[in-house]
């Protein structure tokens, strides 16, 4: 593949997974929406189709990694690291885009929650706070992903086993026939696992899996407009990064030891 198709299909791809990814949280989470409160149901089904729609787009110009575990999940698998770069650039600029997109769907949604009493008052930090930027504000949740209890191994350690499960799935059963990319079948297989980890392994940690789709649009959250929107945690935000990578190299190794 192209360079340039690569770098363009990432980027179209990633854009859609985190504006429908990241939407149907915005739907579920803000107020004004017709679907507030609708559930982990929403969220996780919402997440998984979010895949389908993002990798049958951009299959046919960059394989729908889509996310860096499955490109380093790829590349352990075969040994192939040189558009590794490309990849990463296009899906996080992509999950930049994403989540600018997904704010201004819901932009007048964002604009009553965060000017809810409620919400300005959780919003506010005290003084007695030592790292008020590393503080999650009240609609972080919408952009990126957070634990219900911080604990840096659990955290770290769901992260690495819920990518795990991602990646070792794509590798055995999601790849086109050149196995470097997802395939038709594969893109709906990878779609619903999507769904399993969100449901069996999500509630811990909200199931990043995947690096930009954390990062990219916490980096948003973090340079929107967003009045009373509090802080970005960026105390939190190497975790599922890191964990997911660390997944993602794991599920390669094992299934070069097992499968391969």
């Amino acid at each position: 593949m192209p360079s340039s198709d690569i770098f363009l299909g990432e980027t179209i791809g990633t854009a859609l997974l985190t504006l429908l990814g990241g939407g149907v949280c915005a739907a579920v989470t803000l107020k004004s929406s017709k679907a507030r409160n609708a559930g982990w149901l929403s969220i996780t089904f919402g997440w998984g189709f979010a895949v389908l729609i993002a990798a049958y787009v951009s299959a046919p110009l960059s394989g729908a990694h889509l996310n860096p575990a499955v490109t380093v999940g790829l590349a352990v698998k075969n040994g192939e690291w040189g558009d590794v770069p490309v990849y990463f650039a296009g899906q996080l600029l992509g999950a930049m885009l994403g989540a600018v997109l997904m704010w201004i769907t819901y932009y007048g949604q964002f604009r009553a929650h965060l000017a809810d009493p409620e919400h300005i008052r959780d919003a506010k930090l005290g003084p007695e706070d030592p790292h008020p930027h590393d503080q999650a504000g009240p609609v972080l949740g919408v952009f990126s992903t957070g634990p219900e209890i911080r604990n840096v191994v659990q955290n770290l350690t769901t992260e690495i086993i819920g990518t795990a499960v991602l990646v070792l799935a794509i590798l055995t059963q999601g790849l086109q026939d050149d196995g470097k990319g997802l395939g038709v079948i594969g893109v709906l297989i990878t779609s619903f696992v999507v769904v399993g980890i969100g449901l069996s392994l999500g509630g811990p940690t909200g199931y990043a899996i995947n690096p930009v789709r954390d990062l990219g649009p916490r980096i948003v959250h973090a340079l929107l407009p967003l009045p009373n929107k509090g802080g970005s945690d960026w105390g939190y935000s190497w975790i599922p990064v890191v964990g997911p990578l660390v997944g993602a190299v794991l599920a390669g190794g094992l299934y070069n030891i097992a499968f391969a």
